[in-house]
């Protein structure tokens, strides 16, 4: 065979054998998403994305999501609440906290929700009267991330929602559902006038709807920034509607224009390989990292969804919600020992009071280092709050929890905007009976206390693994902390994390969801003493995650809600 004989033919071997191997071979996995946007509303996550693809960051993206939310869900956020951030940048793997909480009058005093006998007003009076308001923050801070972190430009923002405002959007059911609550907000004049159709009937879910009143509040929004709600007609509007009615507010218009939104590093501590990043009080999320802390010291790791797991994650959440109650407070206001309540030896102290075998009786606050005497807290706080995650394509990372406090906040509406009831989650009562201050009393510029906890999980090398968080009033906490155990320590995926059951645990109540745990978990628990009943939980969780893969990123929303996560 001559030399070219020899090499076609071996040639031809070898083109055969790559075919072949080729053939063989399996296919690469498909690459998933490097840009996502998980939220409560499909029209919000459409928007959100549609910035992302305009080359905008998860910050600019973050300020669509709550244009559209605002209206579509209004009962949850909106222009006049509140907001707790946390940012990941990708390229220094900073985590910053932006604290956006409402801040109380000037005129605020400690008997902020006293009555004229010298008691407690009830719950009911109190979060439609006036007095209820704080001076909102969201717009505030989400203006001050975009200044940093943002790539397009303001103005440019707004278009979706201000679009779907005044040519009209189809009606959510769980918007529809509220309205037609018995919620004493939503039978407030404003509300009222809101949902009700030309013929006497509430809004019904599909129906198309308009708010005309609200595109024209985000038109002046997109050209002046925060100052067109906290300044001038719409702020002078909103200090006119909060002096109304029976027990009016003390806020003027100097309150609303000296609002300043915060940005501090985030709270950031180690959990097994990874460290998760929250903002400081007077958010919950330094509570969250307390709950992961006493974990760290069990092998809940070692029981995916199983009797013992959820045991475990109850008796951490006990101890968790007894220490929050005790000493969480604004910190520009009241000590708050964080340090010490994050503190190795303190952690390891409060781990080993979980009986692995049995509850106890219902756990007390600890003392940890930097405490002083404080009163038990008896705030309760209502639900009505939403979540949202976004990644956008260069890795920067958003997790936000946004707020009006209770179901359309106070019921009152200025530029087509509800106002929140925000200050009832100071303590209603001042002191205790030994005259001991409660951590979260009211007080003049002061912001209440929160429960909203956005966290970031990062890597050892500080490169981002996952963004989640909830709404839920108090059991945010705990649904925060359901979800990044699901997602660290059960290693589920994250729609796997939002739909595992809800399991609340404080004092003596397991507030839970039953029929959702697998078989003969409810009966092994009740053998230990943890006996599950179902809810409340407030307004119910509305968990949303993101997290980072080897093929890109994967989404989940809260199936008990509308929401959904999508990426491209």
């Amino acid at each position: 065979m001559t030399y070219a004989k020899r090499f076609l033919s071996l040639g031809l071997a070898t083109l055969i054998a790559a075919s072949v191997t080729a053939a063989q071979a399996p296919a690469a996995p498909e690459k998933g998403p490097t840009a996502m946007v998980a939220a409560a509303e499909p029209d919000a996550v459409d928007a959100g994305l549609k910035v992302l693809k305009a080359g905008g960051s998860a910050v600019d993206a973050a300020i669509a999501v709550q244009a559209v939310l605002g209206l579509e869900e209004p009962q949850s956020s909106g222009l006049g609440g509140g907001s707790f951030m946390t940012y990941y940048d990708a390229k220094t793997h900073q985590v910053t906290a932006y604290n956006g909480r409402e801040t109380a009058p000037a005129g605020a005093t400690a008997e902020l929700f006293y009555g004229p006998d010298g008691k407690p007003m009830p719950k009911g009076q109190a979060i439609v009267g006036g007095r209820s308001a704080g001076v909102p923050g969201a717009i505030a801070m989400l203006h001050l991330a975009q200044s940093q972190h943002g790539k397009l430009a303001w103005k440019d923002l707004f278009g979706d929602a201000e679009h779907l405002a005044a040519d009209g959007f189809h009606v959510p059911a769980r918007m529809a559902a509220a309205a037609a609550s018995n919620a004493p907000q939503a039978r407030q004049p404003d509300a009222v006038a809101y949902f009700t159709k030309p013929d006497g009937t509430k809004v019904q879910p599909g129906e198309i709807m308009k708010n005309p009143a609200y595109a024209a509040t985000l038109k002046k929004l997109a050209a002046e920034g925060p100052k067109a709600i906290l300044e001038g007609p719409i702020a002078a509007e909103i200090v006119a509607k909060l002096h109304e009615g029976p027990y009016p507010s003390a806020m003027t218009l100097k309150d609303l224009a000296s609002y300043k939104p915060k940005a501090t590093p985030a709270v950031c501590r180690p959990y097994r390989e990874y460290t998760v990043c929250v903002p400081p009080a007077p958010s919950g999320g330094p509570a969250v990292l307390e709950g992961l802390g006493i974990l760290q010291r069990t092998d809940i790791d070692k029981h995916p969804n199983d009797i013992q797991g959820w045991y475990l994650f109850s008796q951490a959440s006990r101890l968790m919600y007894a220490d929050r109650d005790r000493y969480y407070g604004d910190p520009d206001f009241v000590s708050v020992p964080m340090e010490g309540l994050l503190a190795a030896d303190y952690l390891d102290a409060r781990a080993k009071l979980i009986n692995l075998d049995k509850a106890g009786p219902a756990p007390g606050p600890g003392n940890p280092k930097g405490a002083g005497p404080r009163a038990p807290d008896r705030t309760k706080e209502p639900g009505g709050t939403t979540h949202l995650v976004i990644v956008d394509k260069d890795g920067n990372a958003v997790s936000m929890t946004t707020t009006v406090e209770s179901i359309f906040g106070d019921g009152k509406m200025v530029g087509g905007f509800f106002l929140n009831n925000q200050l009832t989650d100071f303590s209603f009562t001042a002191k205790d009976q030994d005259g001991a201050p409660a951590a979260n009393a009211p007080a003049g510029g002061k912001r209440p206390r929160s429960s909203m906890a956005p966290a970031i999980v990062l890597d050892k090398q500080g490169r981002f693994v996952a963004g989640a968080g909830s709404p839920g009033g108090p059991s945010i906490i705990a649904f925060n902390l359901k979800v990044l155990v699901g997602l660290l320590d059960w290693k589920l995926p994250p729609q796997e994390a939002v739909a595992l059951p809800n399991l609340i645990a404080f004092d003596t109540v397991y507030a839970s969801e039953p029929a959702k745990f697998p078989p003969g978990v409810v009966a092994g628990l009740g053998a230990k003493g943890v006996a599950l009943r179902g809810g409340p939980f407030g307004e119910g969780s509305g968990e949303q995650a993101i997290q980072m893969t080897a093929s890109g990123l994967r989404g989940g929303a809260d199936p008990r809600r509308e929401g959904v996560a999508r990426g491209y």
